[in-house]
């Protein structure tokens, strides 16, 4: 279909303006316009007229120099106005880009941001008073430049009606899939999954890292007992069963344990057997009660409680998303 063109009797293309700029990432920038580029109903029919739009014909990446074909008065009539990241968080934001995404939000456009692009959405003004998110690495500071903006830090993005914030590249595709989800439903949204090779929606509330459980210091007196445990997670792993393990007391073991790891023991090992679980939802064919035996919860609601609270997710959700079992030659770990 040609761009802008929709034939007699077609449903009315939704305009989509992926802004550029010196600076721009190329990955955030590509994204949008691949998915919602390629986001057709049943009939085939493209969804989305995708535009790149800058204030000058020619924007400066790190790595290319790109022609950009629209200026920024397309932006203006876009429904959805999505603004990459930049690379650089000290390069000034364009005062052009800034004015497009104040009144593209004035407006009612819906405004999305990738990764650090939402330090152009809060130097504009737009995030102030809302929650967002962006790349782990750049949340706390995107926090301290932006304090009236509520920086979420541990989720792939954040749907606040109008306003939406995405993690790093990888988030993008979650945030895109979200969205055609909304406008299109879950079919065309499946079918756009399928056709990029990626699951069909993370949910916005998992976290963006999980860090893995804590590790004693190099040649302290924890590293057999830890070494140990995350290979017995199915077993008592109580404080009172690791300080006999270590021959310590219980207030020893604990005081080692701030000392040489930074956690308690009842945190390092929670943390260890989610770890566990995670692998195990992403290989495995195991239940969910039969995960939660296998890595030591005493029961499947325990493997939710303490997964949730890590991961930002449930068990059944990431194995949705992660889970790339091939056959019961599989089932066990």
């Amino acid at each position: 279909m040609i761009e802008g063109f929709a034939p007699a009797g077609a449903p009315r293309l939704r305009r989509v303006a992926v802004l550029a700029f010196d600076g721009v990432v190329l990955a955030d920038l590509a994204t949008p316009c691949e998915l919602f580029g390629r986001a057709c109903d049943a009939a085939g029919r493209l969804r989305y007229q995708v535009r790149v739009c800058a204030a000058r014909a020619e924007v400066a990446t790190r790595y290319a120099t790109l022609r950009v074909p629209w200026r920024l008065a397309s932006a203006a009539r876009a429904d959805l106005v999505v603004v990459p990241g930049i690379d650089d968080l000290d390069r000034p934001p364009p005062p052009v880009i800034l004015a497009a995404i104040r009144a593209a939000a004035a407006r009612g456009a819906r405004v999305a941001s990738i990764c650090t692009g939402a330090f152009l959405l809060a130097a504009a003004g737009v995030l102030d008073g809302h929650r967002a998110t962006t790349h782990w690495l750049a949340a706390a500071e995107l926090a301290r430049r932006h304090p009236r903006v509520t920086v979420d830090p541990d989720v792939l993005y954040v749907d606040e009606g109008a306003l939406l914030t995405s993690a790093g590249a990888a988030a993008a595709h979650d945030l895109c899939l979200h969205l055609v989800r909304r406008d299109l439903g879950a079919a065309v949204a499946a079918e756009l999954a399928r056709a990029v090779v990626m699951p069909l929606e993370r949910e916005g509330g998992q976290a963006q890292f999980i860090a893995p459980p804590p590790t004693a210091r190099q040649g302290g007196a924890l590293q057999p007992l830890l070494g140990w445990a995350a290979r017995h997670l199915g077993e008592d792993l109580s404080l009172g069963a690791l300080a006999r393990r270590a021959g310590m007391s219980t207030r020893s073991l604990s005081r080692h344990f701030r000392q040489q790891v930074g956690a308690t023991p009842a945190e390092w090992v929670g943390q260890a057997r989610v770890r566990r679980a995670q692998r195990l939802l992403e290989t495995t064919a195991l239940s969910v009660e039969e995960v939660a035996a296998e890595v030591g919860f005493g029961s499947p609601t325990v493997l939710r409680e303490r997964f949730v609270a890590l991961v930002g997710t449930s068990p059944q959700a990431y194995r949705r998303s992660f889970g790339r079992l091939a056959g019961p030659a599989h089932r066990r770990a």
